[in-house]
């Protein structure tokens, strides 16, 4: 039997080797490549095409969620399996609407790491258990009260939000259209998209929405310009 092909995206090196060191271990699953940024998470995916990316959500330059959908957009058939240390509800909702089969929590047992991988790439769903727990409670409650998820960074294209995040990071409009491979125009056309659909219009704002969504570490260090 073919072993189950692992793209690890994480970009702290220290978690990255042992998340390596961890799957090494286990028997049947091979870790094929590794990503440090989200970038390079989606280059790898349509290179290696994994049975499983394993990503982490905050992430330079193009953050997990991001990912994920540009991941799964472009071949469906890989499994993304998150792995972050945001469990709130909220990223939890919006990874799952954007196609992930499964999220875990850094805080988990490491064991745990391999069991998901295994149940994801049978076409499973996997949670770590503290957020099966909340989000069988969370949806119960707003079923009953008829209300939905908050997932208003989802409504922004894939562009959008590339550009919210280099925008977020202390980006200027020349340095974010150079690495978007775009014109300046185009990125002032993106970002005046991203202030209307977001209803947010200075940077400093649109700073502290990518960091309580999840799209930048609250630890990043950015310029407001």
């Amino acid at each position: 039997m073919n072993p189950i092909t692992v793209l690890l995206a994480e970009d702290h090196m220290i978690v990255r080797e042992g998340l390596l060191a961890l799957l090494k271990q286990e028997t049947g699953i091979q870790v094929v490549g590794e990503a440090e940024n989200g970038r390079q998470a989606v280059a790898l995916a349509a290179t290696l095409v994994p049975d499983v990316v394993v990503m982490d959500i905050a992430m330079p330059l193009l953050n997990g969620l991001e990912a994920t959908r540009q991941i799964l957009h472009a071949t469906p058939t890989i499994r993304v399996l998150i792995l972050s240390a945001h469990g709130d509800d909220a990223y939890v909702e919006h990874a799952m609407a954007l196609g992930a089969a499964g999220y875990l929590i850094k805080q988990t047992a490491s064991h745990v790491l391999a069991v998901a991988i295994r149940e994801v790439c049978k076409g499973k769903r996997f949670y770590s258990p503290s957020v099966s727990n909340r989000r069988f409670h969370h949806q119960r409650k707003a079923k009953a009260m008829g209300e939905k998820p908050k997932t208003d960074a989802a409504h922004l294209t894939s562009r959008e939000m590339e550009v919210l995040q280099l925008i977020a990071e202390g980006k200027a409009n020349k340095e974010t259209a150079d690495e978007l491979h775009i014109s300046i125009k185009t990125v002032e056309k993106h970002r005046q998209k991203v202030m209307e659909k977001l209803n947010i219009h200075d940077t400093a704002s649109l700073t502290r929405y990518a960091i309580s969504a999840g799209i930048i570490e609250s630890g990043v260090q950015v310029t407001i310009i």
